[in-house]
């Protein structure tokens, strides 16, 4: 995974015969589906947003799609390289150019509108519930991100360097 806070992001989905999806999804002819090429395209960005915050929002959802084509096929063995572009960020609203491609070729791209916002926000949640997500999917995104050296990620996490 490579970050550019701010402004994009790409990550590797690799897809693997051993998947469960697969067996019928199709059985001579396995390939990832089209609904899961949009959520590793998703995932992605949503990470992009989530450190364009801080972590700040416990919640980004995907809230549309738009223009989005499926040009190539994802078999197994394949890797398929995700990236994220922000176009554009209007209050809790970001929009994205997103592309999927496997050794270079295209196979799926479009762009995508997350919404992020905290649940006791909108909801009426206790907001400790929001700072325990955010406390959750900053730990993972920091296992993530395990080969950025510790400046980086201290510049990705908002957080001060750990010296020993």
């Amino acid at each position: 995974m490579t970050l550019e806070k701010g402004k994009s992001i790409s990550a590797v989905k690799c897809l693997s015969l051993s998947e469960d999806y697969l067996e019928d999804h199709f059985p001579r002819f396995p390939i990832m589906p089209g609904v899961l090429m949009l959520e590793s395209m998703f995932q992605t960005s949503m990470w992009l947003v989530r450190a364009c915050h801080d972590f700040k929002y416990s919640s980004v959802v995907l809230r549309e799609t738009k223009s989005l084509k499926f040009q190539g096929f994802v078999q197994p063995g394949d890797s398929l390289l995700v990236v994220a572009e922000i176009h554009k960020v209007q209050d809790s609203i970001t929009n994205l150019k997103v592309s999927g491609t496997v050794n270079g070729k295209p196979a799926t791209s479009g762009r995508l509108v997350l919404d992020t916002f905290n649940l006791a926000d909108r909801d009426g949640v206790d907001p400790a519930v929001d700072r325990y997500m955010n406390f959750k999917y900053r730990s993972f995104f920091r296992r993530l991100c395990t080969q950025f050296d510790q400046q980086d990620l201290s510049q990705l996490l908002g957080e001060p360097v750990a010296t020993s």
